[in-house]
């Protein structure tokens, strides 16, 4: 990675009070590695250069590490494992299902895992709509849902009792909390600074109130 790309994830981690010790920062330089290897074949993601790596993948993924409720978090949609895999790297506790319906995707999370060692993530080939888990997730989170409404009527089968899904957005999105179904219930939206970027970004947080006949 180039220095001035190293420079800015250790100046981005300090902002966000995460650790920049060795062994994180190899991993996640290792991570990027991994991605801009498989990209020239895969077309994993359209950024490509290593400075908007850093802030637009890693640092935006990790913002929202404050956010996560429980052991059992889900990235749906995950493409080239964001944010799972950097919250994964900092969350060695917890567990994250990777959720991908490209196959090729999946083979490159399954990849990460071993090669970055992260114990702590599963990946997994399939659509949202009709994945289960029986014991469900404590946080939902996706990056890649083009709607609320869309991401909250997929993926809420998913949710353990209690459980919250949280949707990463650019702009505050004033039409898709309007177009929320009326089951599901806005816990707030955060704003995101994410350090060396100047678009704008917030999180979404919702609860489900499940049927009461179910």
């Amino acid at each position: 990675m180039e220095p001035a790309a190293t420079a800015s994830l250790i100046a981005g981690l300090e902002a966000l009070g995460l650790d920049t010790g060795a062994k994180h920062l190899a991993m996640l330089q290792d991570y990027i590695a991994l991605m801009r290897k498989w990209n020239r074949v895969h077309n994993l993601t359209a950024i490509e250069g290593d400075m908007d790596t850093v802030t637009h993948h890693l640092l935006d993924s990790l913002a929202i590490q404050r956010y996560l409720h429980g052991n059992r978090i889900l990235d749906v949609g995950s493409g080239a494992g964001l944010p799972g895999i950097p919250l994964a790297i900092y969350q060695p506790s917890r567990s994250f299902t990777l959720l991908d319906a490209s196959a090729k995707r999946v083979r490159f999370l399954r990849q990460c895992m071993l090669q970055l060692n992260l114990l702590n993530i599963t990946p997994v080939h399939a659509r949202v709509e009709r994945y289960t888990l029986a014991a469900g997730f404590d946080t939902v989170v996706s990056r890649a849902f083009a709607t609320l409404a869309d991401f909250a009527t997929a993926a809420s089968h998913l949710l353990a009792p209690g459980g919250r899904l949280l949707a990463m957005k650019g702009r505050y999105p004033d039409e898709e909390l309007t177009a929320l179904p009326p089951e599901f219930h806005m816990l707030g939206v955060h704003t995101l600074n994410i350090p060396g970027m100047d678009a704008q970004r917030h999180l979404v947080e919702i609860g489900w109130e499940a049927d009461a006949n179910d």
